[in-house]
């Protein structure tokens, strides 16, 4: 059981997270799931109810015996660490605002796993796929609502959240775009002309007026159009492609950055482009370009 106090703060810093961050709703249930395992772990590890003091004296062990016992349930090192980070993160807020020393928390290092490298398509692979996507509908305005948001994704680097997100006020779409990515991070999106005449063809078949404060596009029966809509015709296109199922919305994003980089795009300016905050996640896109790299070098090179 967890004692009140510490149900409210725990209550108080996921609302600091949402006001002062811009966490999204998703992020912030994960942050709650998280610290109340955690917090579930230590009721029952040192026994009665968890409450702010009890909390404070959390040792070296303890944490110890936490990260053990999720492993021990099944928990992958990736999913740990993420847990791990929400802890971390609840417990620095916490003890400021208590007056505690975190360093048993703060000191935890997190299980080492290895990154997954984005799967990106081919160059002509992608733009099938656009192709494609436009063939899986039999209504023009939904053929052409589809090939729209799949052309954001890939000629824009979009979040499918993001492209899905755009209100009549950002339509006819301007030579750029100022999008509110993740953690309410702006940035400056050049947008090609292939995408804005996508966004234009959907726009003239489209049924239902795009107002200003209303999305742009829109689900059959008038609707916010779902991310699952976009994932489930992509899934279409894949299978009539026989690509994998790796193939999907957001490979479109990193497609494009992968893309931009072999053509010789420099990382910092992508990393602006894709909205990372930290360029260490841009860099995965780095070892994607080697590891094609090597794939050709392996096909082309002469054998001894």
């Amino acid at each position: 059981m967890i004692a009140p106090a510490l149900s409210d703060a725990l209550a108080a810093w996921l609302a600091g997270q949402r006001a002062l961050v811009g966490a999204a709703e998703n992020t912030l249930k994960a942050y709650e799931t998280d610290v109340l395992g955690f917090l579930a772990f230590m009721t029952q590890h040192n026994g009665g109810s968890q409450g702010l003091a009890p909390i404070a004296r959390v040792s070296v062990r303890d944490m110890r015996a936490w990260m053990a016992h999720e492993r021990g349930r099944g928990v992958g090192a990736r999913s740990l660490a993420r847990s791990l980070s929400a802890v971390k993160s609840f417990y620095r807020w916490l003890a400021e605002r208590e007056g505690f020393e975190p360093t048993a928390v703060l000191s935890t290092r997190a299980p080492k796993f290895q990154r997954k490298l984005p799967r990106p398509l081919e160059v002509d692979a992608a733009s099938a796929m656009i192709a494609t996507v436009e063939l899986q509908s039999t209504e023009p305005w939904v053929a052409a609502r589809d090939a729209a948001v799949v052309t954001l994704l890939y000629g824009c680097g979009l979040r499918i959240s993001e492209a899905l997100g755009l209100t009549g006020a950002d339509v006819p779409l301007p030579p750029v775009l100022r999008i509110t990515g993740k953690g309410g991070k702006e940035r400056i999106v050049p947008v090609i002309a292939q995408a804005r005449d996508a966004v234009d063809a959907y726009l003239r078949l489209c049924p239902y007026p795009a107002a200003e404060n209303e999305p742009v596009f829109r689900a059959v029966r008038g609707g916010v159009l779902s991310p699952r809509a976009i994932q489930k015709v992509m899934e279409q296109a894949r299978l009539q492609m026989g690509l994998p199922a790796t193939a999907t919305p957001h490979a479109m994003r990193h497609s494009f950055a992968t893309h931009l980089l072999a053509a010789g795009g420099d990382l910092r300016a992508i990393q602006e482009l894709l909205g990372h905050a930290s360029l260490s996640t841009t860099q995965a896109y780095t070892a994607v370009d080697a590891a094609h790299l090597m794939s050709v070098y392996e096909k082309a090179h002469p054998k001894a």
